[in-house]
């Protein structure tokens, strides 16, 4: 009686995680760190093992295509510049404002190198960090001081805390908002240890229903901006001007960040600012202390600044959440540069501005050279907006080229493979040139012919 050969393991067939790398790391494409290759690889033989061992073929091709698939996932994930072809200029998913190369540039020293971020050239004693950015901030729009923290809700929980902790603060019914990503008004203010105290309703909030509320205890009287929707109808708000002739201070939370709303560092105000409320004014009406984001439509780095009265700052600027939320020196760099072109009168040097405020017949040259590169493509007439929760139901005219192509979905895909984000409308892919910085216009010219290609 012969003897039986003892079966062979399939797992045996596995490749050895080694094997995986070396094909990992001669293969073209983005570089990754070698732990991350080899990790990639090591989950890839992983699944391997344990489907041999379930009686399924190795095959070594397929499991190399896998480790390559999970680093090329890992390696898309990663922060990059994308193509932002969609028309929402400041675009939360992608960033949000742009910041202007010179900008950039001017912070580049600040951030290779030491600074005097916190202290005085002059005189060799220890600085704030707040003479710079903030200080710069509040002269443009008018204020005695001000501060930058690292964004708008640490500002408004910062001065609430600061202003208010155990004691009241009183707000209309209407401007209890919830803006992106779970900002709620009155959750921040529970934060924050003040007792939040409603008026009026949903809809119409008189200065009766203030006056009625007002206590020995009242810290605020708080008003929002509802940056991020628009009531219309059967409305009434009380103005920042009524407001702080009752007596405690008004705090103004302005969301969006818009300066003046006289934009005197434009040419003419842009009819989509519609009544957007600015800072400047809301101080001007009496407002003590405003808040605002540092990018949106002050178009700066994403930031929170708190502006107003210098003894109600200097209060804020000595709780002990400042230094927790605080700004880091790169975001003051670039906010300082920001506040100087305001204060130079021409912000059109900001790109939020300037893709805001570019002609449409700019745009419409623009499109047609590249409509003219790319098969069943055609210039277009549509609506751009800001984005960002600013401006909600306004819309800014803009151009855009047009693609028609069999499925949209995976036009759109293609694109995104190729770091371009667009949009759909009326079956047909959509790049909207407002947001397209026009260095880009050939690179996306070029996407749009490939990506119309079927796999």
């Amino acid at each position: 009686m012969g003897l039986r050969s003892p079966a062979v393991d399939p797992r045996r067939a596995v490749p050895s995680v080694d094997r995986v790398v070396d094909a990992l790391s001669a293969a073209p494409g983005e570089r990754l760190p070698p732990a991350i290759l080899t990790q990639c690889a090591r989950d890839a033989v992983d699944a391997a093992r344990a489907a041999a061992g379930l009686g399924a073929p190795v095959d070594v091709e397929a499991v190399i295509a896998d480790a390559t698939a999970r680093s090329t996932r890992l390696a898309r994930g990663l922060l990059r510049r994308v193509i932002n072809a969609t028309g929402v200029i400041v675009h939360t998913n992608l960033g949000r404002s742009p910041i202007g190369s010179d900008t950039f540039d001017s912070a580049r020293g600040v951030a290779t190198g030491y600074s005097n971020l916190e202290y005085q050239l002059e005189t060799g004693d220890r600085g704030s960090r707040h003479a710079h950015a903030g200080a710069l901030l509040a002269r443009a729009c008018g204020a005695e001081a001000g501060i930058v923290v690292n964004n708008n809700a640490a500002a408004v929980l910062l001065a609430l805390g600061a202003l208010a902790r155990g004691r009241e603060v009183v707000v209309s019914r209407g401007e209890l908002v919830e803006i992106g990503g779970g900002f709620r008004v009155p959750e921040i203010m529970a934060e924050s240890g003040c007792r939040l105290v409603e008026v009026g309703t949903t809809n119409r909030t008189r200065i009766d229903d203030y006056r009625e509320q007002l206590r020995m205890d009242t810290a605020l009287l708080l008003k929002v901006h509802a940056s991020n929707y628009r009531m219309i109808g059967f409305t009434e708000s009380t103005p920042v001007a009524q407001l702080a002739s009752l007596g405690p201070p008004v705090m103004v939370d302005a969301g969006s960040g818009l300066l003046d709303d006289t934009t005197p560092w434009l040419p003419h105000r842009p009819a989509w600012l519609h009544d957007e409320p600015g800072v400047r004014q809301a101080l001007d009406a009496g407002a003590a202390v405003v808040t605002f984001s540092g990018d949106k439509l002050l178009g700066g780095p994403q930031a929170g600044i708190v502006v107003g009265q210098a003894e109600l700052i200097a209060t804020i600027a000595r709780h002990p959440l400042a230094r927790a939320v605080r700004a880091d020196k790169v975001t003051l760099a670039e906010l300082q540069h920001v506040a100087l072109a305001y204060l130079d009168g021409d912000a059109t040097t900001l790109p939020l501005w300037r893709m805001a405020t570019t002609p449409t017949d700019t745009l419409r040259s623009r499109a047609a050279a590249m409509a003219a590169s790319v098969p069943q493509a055609r210039v277009i007439d549509i609506e751009s907006v800001v984005g960002g929760g600013s401006l909600p139901g306004f819309t800014i005219p803009s151009i855009g080229v047009a693609t028609e192509v069999g499925s949209v979905e995976r036009m759109l895909a293609n694109l995104r493979d190729a770091d371009v984000v667009a949009r759909a409308a009326d079956g047909c892919v959509v790049a909207d040139l407002r947001t397209v910085h026009p260095d880009d216009d050939a690179r996306l010219g070029a996407m749009l012919r490939s990506a119309r290609a079927e796999p």
